[in-house]
């Protein structure tokens, strides 16, 4: 009898659902709920009390808690004694730093932009940024004939395309600034784009759209495009994702079809590559 009640005292709860027995090809599932209380962690902005990260992951805290015991003895996460928060331990960040180091970012966007050509059928480009500015990396041809051919490897204006507009709205000006210096003084720039005035209001309009958008005034006449910004996980923009068209012919509306799709694929890599926005300082 005391054997029986020593074994029903260290059972699961009933929630638990037999988590040992989901194993095989179906998963482990106290695994998966690790996980779920991991992602919980992950959520919050600092350390948590133990009630914020059960309502978090929507569990009872003693189910949470024993979570949280192999957790810390794992070193996935560790708790801070004198305030008793839990937070990512020694070994989650040493995960996530071999992840980082893993990642091709270059790779995923190729992927990124060969997956939006697939989707709305036009011309996609991946830009990077370089000591002259934002060049393309590669450009994915849509599936129709079309008379547009986007130079790789060519620094590409701040001002008159839609990627480079990206990386002037979202990088520091410490990095950008010697370079939009040079295209005010070039000469090159539209009438209404030559003060600084009139290029910061055109990035703020950017920034207040989460993409831009080049009507008038491209590099090449009669070239429209649309270009999106993708973050990394120290929430800075570290490529751009651009849709090409010939004007008339592309829709870039800042709410229409394709410059929302553009907007979602590069908010997925920038996930990819671990963007979390709740998580900016």
């Amino acid at each position: 009898m005391k054997a029986a009640v020593t074994r029903r005292l260290a059972a699961p709860d009933e929630d638990d659902n037999d988590a040992e027995a989901e194993d095989g090809k179906h998963g482990v599932q106290s695994f998966e709920v690790g996980m779920q209380v991991l992602q919980a962690i992950l959520g919050g902005r600092r350390g948590m009390m133990l009630k914020e990260i059960a309502e978090a992951a929507g569990m009872s805290p003693s189910k949470v808690h024993r979570y949280l015991v192999s957790m810390v003895r794992s070193g996935l996460v560790e708790q801070e004694r004198s305030s008793a928060r839990y937070d990512l331990g020694p070994l989650a960040l040493h995960i996530g730093l071999v992840a980082s180091d893993r990642l091709d970012r270059i790779q995923a966007g190729l992927n990124a932009i060969a997956a939006l050509r697939d989707e709305i059928n036009e011309v996609t480009a991946l830009a990077a940024w370089s000591e002259n500015g934002p060049i393309v990396v590669r450009w994915e041809r849509r599936q129709r004939p079309i008379s547009i051919s986007v130079v790789t490897g060519s620094a590409l204006s701040l001002v008159t395309t839609a990627v480079g507009r990206i990386f002037a709205a979202y990088l520091p000006p410490s990095r950008t600034d010697e370079l939009l210096e040079r295209e005010l003084t070039s000469g090159t720039l539209p009438r209404e784009l030559r003060s600084r005035a009139a290029i910061e209001k055109l990035l703020e309009q950017t920034r207040a759209d989460g993409l831009s958008v080049v009507e008038r005034h491209h590099l090449a006449a009669g070239i429209v495009s649309v270009g999106a910004p993708v973050f990394d996980a120290r929430g800075e923009v570290t490529l751009a994702i651009g849709v090409v068209g010939i004007q008339g012919m592309l829709d870039i509306r800042v709410g229409g079809t394709v410059a929302q799709t553009a907007k979602a694929a590069a908010w997925r890599l920038s996930q990819r590559l671990g963007y979390r926005p709740d998580a900016q300082r």
